[in-house]
């Protein structure tokens, strides 16, 4: 037997025999490589079939084998990475032995070359390539759980932003990554949400926060902006419906345990008289034993400030309990310990706000003529003063001109 296949034998037994690393035999990559592993030990052959497919399957994630191993073992979600985020979890040595001893088996796989598999039979023939980088995935390995509370690990390893579908957290396919640098105005009001957010990053006492005032003026914007700035230093975010409350004791329970920090996030919260399901949201704002940990906080929008939608014709009625209802509605914000205001603008904070934007766009017109237009925008339009009209307005500027 040839050096290369008994080195080609030694990476299949070592893959076959993975215990804490199992889950990645499964991998769409790692499963099509095993395949072709798999036919070159138990048949003796190249399959040329087979090792297309492999490649195939690599090049939609890119050309480097090595970075892609790497990102698989350090997203994967197992028994071990779950223990080494329990601060309070004792690991056993043997389990450590294995992890240490499966390392060298993804070390030797991430290194794998087009040369280690191909035939001299196929010489002739031009096979699909990758490439390899240096890396030590052993020491990679022990930094993402040294650091574990900052990086995380599965899918909350990879994305920040994440949705609930049908009862469980999925990521964001293409979250919004907009920054803090990119907005403008409203620095009082942003400061005050950085500054709640940083104590939650740092693991301080924190507080649940409404945004609340008029449409437009950079409420959700600043939410997912925060988190994008934070999201290195271990914050992550779950965004939820109204009608999906009920499932925050779910979330709780599922996000208490993990090292990371979280944003429970519900974008646009308004209720009227005839919903109940607010009071899922109450339990929570309370902290209720089922409903509240260290490691979260609960982030909503809203244009209005009592969080409710009442018409006059909901204000009549024989029902005796719709005041006891009303009241308990109306003072669902006050439950809230951080309540931001985004007001709209007055037209000289609009004209700062347009000013700003113009710079960082390259638009170099004179201010008293670009305040001009844009205030002229803001009335056409329809939509007022407010920092998404100033946008827009910057947008319709640079496609006319």
């Amino acid at each position: 037997m040839s050096s290369k296949s008994e080195k080609l034998t030694d990476i299949y037994n070592g893959m076959c025999s993975l215990a804490v690393f199992r889950n990645l035999l499964s991998d769409d990559v790692i499963s099509s490589l095993m395949t072709f592993l798999e036919k070159q030990e138990n048949e003796k052959m190249f399959d040329i079939k087979s090792y297309s497919e492999f490649v195939s399957k690599l090049y939609n994630h890119g050309t480097d084998l090595s970075a892609y191993i790497l990102k698989a073992v350090l997203e994967d979600d197992n028994f071990y990475i779950r223990s080494k985020a329990d601060k309070n979890a004792a690991v056993d040595e043997i389990i450590e032995k294995a992890v240490s001893n499966e390392l060298s088996v993804f070390q030797e796989l991430s290194q794998l070359t087009p040369n280690d598999l191909q035939c001299e039979v196929f010489n002739t023939t031009k096979l699909a390539e990758w490439k390899n980088s240096d890396i030590n995935l052993a020491e990679e390995y022990r930094n993402r759980t040294d650091n574990i509370s900052k990086y995380g690990y599965g899918k909350f390893a990879s994305d920040r932003m994440f949705i609930l579908r049908n009862g469980e957290i999925v990521p964001v396919k293409s979250p919004d990554g907009q920054r803090l640098s990119d907005l403008f105005g409203y620095e009082r009001e942003r400061n005050e949400v950085i500054s709640n957010t940083l104590a939650l990053v740092e693991g301080k006492s924190v507080q649940n926060a409404l945004l609340y005032g008029d449409a437009g003026t950079g409420k959700s914007s600043t939410v997912k902006a925060v988190v994008n700035e934070f999201a290195d230093r271990g914050l992550r975010l779950v965004e939820i419906t109204k009608e999906q409350l009920r499932d925050i004791p779910m979330l709780v329970d599922v996000l208490s345990s993990n090292p990371l920090k979280f944003i429970i996030f519900i974008d646009d919260l308004t209720f009227t008289t005839g919903e109940d399901c607010f009071g899922a949201l109450k339990a929570a704002l309370e902290g209720s034993v089922s409903a509240s940990a260290d490691n979260i906080a609960i982030y909503a929008t809203s244009n209005r400030r009592h969080l409710v939608r009442e018409s006059f014709s909901e204000r009549d009625g024989d029902d005796v309990h719709r005041n006891d209802t009303m009241q308990e509605l109306l003072s669902l914000s006050a439950r809230f310990g951080l309540r931001v205001n985004f007001s709209r603008p007055d037209k000289k904070k609009y004209g700062e706000i347009v000013t700003d934007l113009a710079r960082k766009n390259g638009i170099n017109l004179p201010e008293e003529e670009l305040v001009l237009k844009a205030e002229q925008f803001a009335i056409s339009s329809g939509n007022g003063r407010s920092p998404r009209t100033a946008k827009q307005f910057i947008t319709q500027y640079k496609v006319e001109n």
